[in-house]
């Protein structure tokens, strides 16, 4: 299968309501997070969209935290797994980053963490809980 996999920055409303929906679909419905937790920092966090042939199908978004910057709410349809869409999603948020984003991590969910692991991203730390999910720490090494 041949798909068109786009990742553009969100700019306006709509698109952002659509990255929301995709986020409530997975993290909410799918994996059971709990709401309040899913919707924090949405002002300060520069927020990506993936669409596949046109259509909707990842989010994801990055931050400045006071560790450095969080790559966070990474999140793929289930239609759209297992494509690429992910992996588009790591690069257009990677490439993002201003040049001085020295330290740069995320919270891995622990199937993900091979995702990661291709971008240069190591885990560090003990497995932990977050929202009912175990998840890795994770810090891309600078080569």
């Amino acid at each position: 299968m041949n798909l068109k996999i786009e990742v553009s920055k969100v700019t306006n409303q709509a698109d952002l309501d659509k990255a929301f929906a995709i986020r409530e679909e997975v993290f909410i419905n799918e994996q059971e997070c709990p709401p309040e937790l899913e919707w924090e920092f949405e002002e300060e966090s520069t927020h990506f969209l993936a669409a596949v042939d046109g259509e909707p199908a990842g989010v994801s978004r990055w931050r400045k935290t006071e560790k450095g910057y969080k790559l966070e709410r990474f999140a793929v349809l289930k239609n759209y797994r297992g494509h690429g869409v992910a992996q588009a999603l790591v690069q257009a948020v990677l490439n993002d980053l201003p040049p001085k984003a020295d330290y740069v991590y995320l919270h891995a969910q622990v199937q993900a963490v091979p995702l990661y692991k291709k971008f240069g991203f190591k885990k560090t730390g003990q497995q932990f809980d977050e929202a009912g999910i175990q998840h890795y720490k994770m810090v891309l090494q600078k080569s």
